[in-house]
């Protein structure tokens, strides 16, 4: 059996969203215009005179519903074609690490609503403190669902610091996270 860096090392890893992919997003397209018939065409047609948002807006209001789809037809990332389709009230429901964590995913997004931050590390610090609070109270209540999602909060501050080059932010969550 291979270690995952040995499979990474032989073989890249790939989504199966396949939005960079070569080979494969060839195949992807002969199935996107068989399923979505016209719409393909339409979005080949406007590429260049459209703007990604504006492919994005078009596609699902002419019936690609599909976010993979999408993503393959217009080369953009999930995050953004969910963020667009989203901010039209088109989507709900979605959410991944670069979606904004402010629209409501669960009961217990009240609660958590404008905690993250991490532009300094004094705001990362802030943050922790306000995820602990409010760990600490679903603690108190026998709440874990509420616990696990201060966790994810949490992780999911840790991961945006660190993507973002902000290294030291990353680690005041990545602290608290390794102490829970």
């Amino acid at each position: 059996m291979m270690t995952t860096e040995e499979l990474i090392q032989e073989r890249p890893l790939t989504l199966e969203l396949e939005y960079d992919g070569e080979a494969t997003h060839e195949a992807a397209a002969g199935v996107v215009e068989r399923e979505a018939g016209e719409t393909a065409h339409v979005a080949e047609q406007d590429a260049e005179s459209r703007t990604k948002k504006e492919q994005i807006l078009a596609l699902y209001e002419a019936g690609t519903t599909d976010i993979a789809q999408i993503v393959r037809q217009v080369g953009a990332r999930p995050s953004y074609v969910a963020q667009v389709l989203q901010s039209a009230g088109q989507l709900t429901g979605y959410f991944d690490l670069y979606t904004t964590t402010g629209r409501e995913q669960n009961v217990y997004t009240r609660f958590f609503r404008n905690v993250l931050s991490f532009k300094t590390v004094e705001a990362a610090r802030e943050s922790v403190q306000k995820i602990d609070r409010l760990y600490n109270y679903f603690e108190r209540l026998g709440d874990r669902a509420g616990q696990h999602q201060a966790m994810v909060l949490a992780l999911t501050g840790k991961n945006r610091a660190r993507w973002s080059g902000k290294q030291e932010e990353s680690a005041v969550f990545h602290e608290w996270l390794a102490a829970h």
